[in-house]
């Protein structure tokens, strides 16, 4: 998937939302939390670490909605270290099962904080692009959402969130 209205889209909105609360502080570590706390959302609509219950996963427009609003983070976090030159979507297989992949991106999130560089960069997003495969999201789907999740954070920013 190309990335570039996607970047386009996010700058945008970070223009919007920072003008608006008169955002002058580095956030990027701020932004970096938040990734990890869509990261836990999105694993706990999916219920794949939760042996103990028998509970499902929650509906597939629900862990898509929280899988955005990841990548809304990563994009933000991109552009923030000057990485939105970044055209497309870097995709390599890995292997494990779904807990396995949100606790390699985990892993992933923290050492692109932590070092901050282009190869960290894009294996956070081979990452994302692995729970997305095995979530059975394509980059259509995620691109919509996208879309519609951009336009419901304007939205949010509008009425005071």
């Amino acid at each position: 998937m190309n990335l570039h209205k996607l970047f386009t889209m996010q700058r945008a909105l970070d223009q919007y939302i920072q003008s608006n609360k008169q955002v002058t502080e580095d956030v990027f570590v701020k932004k970096g939390l938040a990734l990890i706390v869509e990261l836990a959302e999105l694993a706990n609509e999916t219920r794949c670490f939760k042996f103990w219950s028998e509970k499902g996963p929650s509906e597939r427009s629900v862990i898509l909605e929280e899988y955005v609003d990841s990548i809304h983070f990563i994009l933000s976090l991109g552009i923030e270290k000057g990485f939105e030159d970044l055209e497309e979507w870097p995709h390599k297989s890995i292997n494990g099962d779904l807990t396995a992949l949100f606790i390699g991106t985990n892993e992933s999130v923290l050492t692109f904080l932590n070092e901050p560089t282009q190869n960290h960069y894009e294996k956070l997003w081979i990452m994302y692009g692995a729970i997305a495969d095995k979530l059975g999201f394509s980059s259509e789907d995620v691109l919509q959402a996208y879309i519609e999740k951009n336009q419901t954070n304007y939205d949010r920013q509008k009425s005071g969130y």
